[in-house]
């Protein structure tokens, strides 16, 4: 029952009063606080499942090794000098690939979204060269570019630059026109401009784009070394499917999922410090 008291004012009849009866919390709609490492949590729990599969027998050790297996034939590659080669040959093609992919992503969506000129000019190509299977241009790049390194990075390259065009010219593109009044209202200078009202408007749509681009670059990478190569991951993995080595397939299957997931947690690091002004659903 609720609780009840009573004044008196004057000499009037006492009156009573309700007391306040508490206010149930109510339940909050955000995710909650971010959990440390929460990332890592999936990875872990498929190690485990497969190294658990693998102890119990139900796991054919011929086509899925055991992670031991795999973790073993790892240390002997690398302590025979054949894994770091081919990782460092794997590294400096994705990061030729993707620097390239980047500074075009970025000066293009900049030229397109800031002028209806280089709009008309480049975003329908753009388009034309999204709708084109990437990988379908092979055949073509080795015949202009041969079968060397280079038409192995332009193939990176176009792989990277097409997330980061399209999501940063979309941010352009949803700027809220009220900002450029303001801007035009202040008397802000083109550079101004940009500094204030576009780079920090274009930021979310280009980490989107950057991320999507790292792992374009990876997913590109592993088709490409297989491919006339006679270095990197994708040409051990190659090798090891004609001798029937399933141990040595994972192995740079596990090395592209690491460069992979690392290099994604170091965007989406960059990204919280750099757009720590925000305030999301994520933080």
């Amino acid at each position: 029952m609720t609780a009840m008291t009573t004044t008196t004012l004057g000499t009037a009849a006492p009156v009573a009063v309700a007391a306040p009866t508490p206010r149930r919390r109510r339940r909050g709609l955000a995710p909650g606080k971010r959990l440390p490492a929460a990332r890592l949590a999936g990875p872990l729990l498929l190690l485990a499942l497969w190294a658990a599969a693998s102890a119990a027998g139900r796991l054919d050790p011929g086509a899925i090794p055991a992670p031991w297996t795999v973790l073993g034939t790892g240390a002997r590659l690398w302590t025979d000098g054949t894994l770091p080669t081919d990782v460092l040959t794997s590294l400096e093609r994705a990061a030729y690939g993707f620097a390239i992919g980047l500074t075009a992503g970025v000066v293009l969506a900049l030229a397109s979204g800031l002028s209806r000129t280089g709009e008309a000019l480049i975003d329908g190509t753009v388009q034309l060269n999204r709708a084109i299977p990437v990988l379908g241009l092979i055949p073509l790049f080795i015949l202009w570019l041969g079968i060397g390194e280079t038409f192995k990075i332009a193939i990176i390259a176009i792989v990277v630059y097409i997330p980061i065009y399209l999501n940063t010219h979309a941010a352009l593109s949803g700027i809220d026109h009220r900002f450029v009044e303001l801007a035009e209202v202040q008397g802000l200078s083109r550079l101004q401009f940009v500094r204030q009202i576009v780079i920090p408007g274009a930021l979310p749509g280009f980490f989107v784009g950057l991320r999507l681009g790292v792992t374009g670059s990876w997913l590109g990478l592993v088709v490409l070394e297989q491919i006339n190569a006679t270095s990197g991951l994708g040409y051990m993995m190659f090798q090891a499917q004609n001798y029937g080595q399933s141990d040595v397939i994972l192995v740079g299957l596990l090395i592209y999922g690491v460069f992979g997931l690392v290099s994604d947690s170091a965007v989406r690091l960059i990204e919280r410090r750099v757009l720590s002004w925000r305030r999301t659903l994520s933080n």
